[in-house]
């Protein structure tokens, strides 16, 4: 596929070089003292460049023993913070002996403390005598419901500043994706250290390319799971997998559009692809609801493309301002680009090649007969188990390789509109147990059943795929799903979803990039991921 030079001229980096000042700061929520010293201790191993230390997680706490035990045995700077519970920590005692606590870590030598806005101003006041020269006040506000809009955002910086504080901390609650980009705003414009992020799921980019927008430092926890609030990523996968250091203002970005992201295989491969030769880029999962409201958001050039999942293809290819010859006749899109000469999206179909490839490659060992001129499609009855846009794509593919066409689907107005399209025959799901006009058909299911979490899901009973001589499964996650497993006990042959997934990374790693596609680099990648 051709996707021009319009797409080239990422930048690159100097590996080693730290392209930005975010501090990585690991929370420490351990219940006891002594773990506590254990996980900042590994905090350090770690690559973290500061440690909050959560005391409303102690569930036995003696102030002045514990704090000046914490503050010597840590490697890092040390962050204090007493959550009460009106601000969504555990803490729920008596409110002077907490700001007590937070002034003696002050004067045992903490290099920072954080309190929330609702105090902050009188317990600012109180230690304006004491307060040491390299010791800095966070000041915080956490919104646990939304993000507020912009005015509103820069009305609570203003506020936070006026308390006296050293550093604003805003941390809000992501609803959409779009939400983001309100807290990117306040980072880039704010003229004082600030600490800028947006929880939950939805909020994840904000964690990661908060670099990007010069905020002051994001969290990376030392395990999966072990959060002091929602979204955050772990240490390991800030400096491994997203190359944190190397974040700087110019890095383009790019990322996979859809909803579920979470288990995608994307960002790793192309993070390290992007790293092993240089170029400034970083490529994040996007969970996104709706793919319109996000295009017109992330419009600016520092959003270079997008791969796009289910269940987004069809919405984004009416959204494109250009698309390629197959995703116009499948009505989908896979593959986003943002021509660098105007900033107009065009929109590509790799699903196409990278399934039909595969299975093609599928029937050649299937048959060792490499004499067949043409397609080993050809002729072929190929039952597609779909009608969004993998399947559209599959029907489209296959067609124009000489197959007979049937469309399986849950909805069978849907079944027939695309077997309309293509020129083939329709049915519904639940009677394609007892098609079987012929024996050695292939089957190719282009739905997300059976995917993680479901991997006990199977489009059709396993009786059913006798009458098949090949099948092919778009999920990847996992590799081995039911289908294909049941399928090969039934004397089919199978083909992976991961192997069109490998045959699209080629063809989106040339578009992002402009060079050549590194491809078995790129099947190693995925094979140990």
């Amino acid at each position: 596929m051709e996707f021009g030079p319009a797409f080239s001229g990422l930048g690159t980096r100097t590996e080693g070089t730290r392209k930005n000042s975010t501090l990585i700061c690991v929370p420490i929520v351990s219940e006891s003292i002594d773990k506590m010293i254990v996980d900042v201790k590994k905090a350090g191993e770690n690559g973290a460049d500061i440690v909050e230390i959560r005391l409303d997680a102690l569930k036995i706490f003696n102030p002045h023993e514990d704090l000046k035990l914490l503050i010597k045995e840590s490697p890092l700077p040390t962050l204090f913070t007493y959550r009460p519970n009106w601000e969504g920590g555990q803490y729920d005692g008596d409110e002077n002996q907490r700001r007590d606590v937070l002034r003696l870590a002050m004067k045992l030598g903490a290099d920072y403390i954080d309190v929330e806005l609702q105090v902050a101003r009188e317990f600012i006041d109180s230690i304006q005598q004491e307060k040491p020269n390299n010791f800095k006040v966070i000041v915080s506000n956490h919104n646990y419901k939304k993000t507020p809009s912009l005015e509103d955002l820069g009305s609570l910086v203003a506020e936070i500043q006026a308390t006296g504080a050293d550093i604003v901390k805003i941390a809000t609650t992501a609803l959409d994706i779009t939400d983001v980009a309100r807290m990117f705003q306040v980072l880039v414009y704010s003229q004082v250290p600030i600490i800028g992020l947006v929880m939950k799921d939805r909020g994840f980019i904000c964690r990661l390319l908060c670099p990007k927008y010069g905020g002051y430092l994001t969290f990376g926890t030392l395990e999966e799971g072990i959060v002091s609030a929602p979204g955050q990523p772990t240490i390991k996968d800030l400096l491994n997998l997203y190359n944190f250091r190397q974040i700087g203002p110019d890095t383009k970005v790019f990322g996979v559009i859809g909803n579920p992201v979470g288990d995608s295989k994307l960002p790793a491969m192309y993070n390290e692809l992007f790293k092993l030769v240089g170029l400034d880029a970083i490529y994040v999962p996007l969970l996104v609801d709706d793919p319109t409201k996000c295009l017109d958001t992330y419009s600016s050039s520092d959003f270079g493309g997008f791969s796009v999942t289910i269940p987004h293809k069809e919405a984004i290819f009416k959204y494109c301002d250009e698309v390629d010859p197959v995703a116009k006749a499948t009505g989908a899109v896979n593959f986003v680009l943002r021509r660098q000469s105007d900033g107009k999206l065009c929109g590509y179909n790799t699903d196409c090649y990278g399934a039909i490839s595969a299975i093609e490659d599928g029937l050649l060992d299937l048959h060792n007969n490499s004499s067949i001129v043409g397609s080993r499609l050809a002729g072929k009855l190929v039952v597609v188990i779909g009608a969004g846009g993998v399947g559209k794509a599959l029907a489209y593919g296959a067609k124009q390789k000489g197959a007979r066409i049937v469309i399986a689907n849950r909805s069978f107005d849907r079944a027939r509109e695309l077997a309309d399209r293509v020129g083939g025959q329709s049915l519904s799901l639940a009677d394609l147990q007892n098609f079987h006009p012929e024996n050695g058909m292939i089957l190719a299911n282009a739905t997300p059943i059976g995917m993680q979490p479901k991997v006990d899901e199977t489009p059709i009973p396993k009786h059913a795929l006798k009458h098949y001589s090949l099948v092919f499964d778009a999920v990847y996650t996992p590799r081995m799903t039911r289908l294909l497993r049941e399928a090969e006990e039934s004397g089919a042959a199978i083909v992976p979803g991961l192997e069109m997934f490998t045959r699209q990374a080629y063809e989106q790693y040339e578009g992002f990039t402009g060079l050549p596609a590194p491809k078995e680099r790129i099947r190693k990648i995925l094979a140990d991921n």
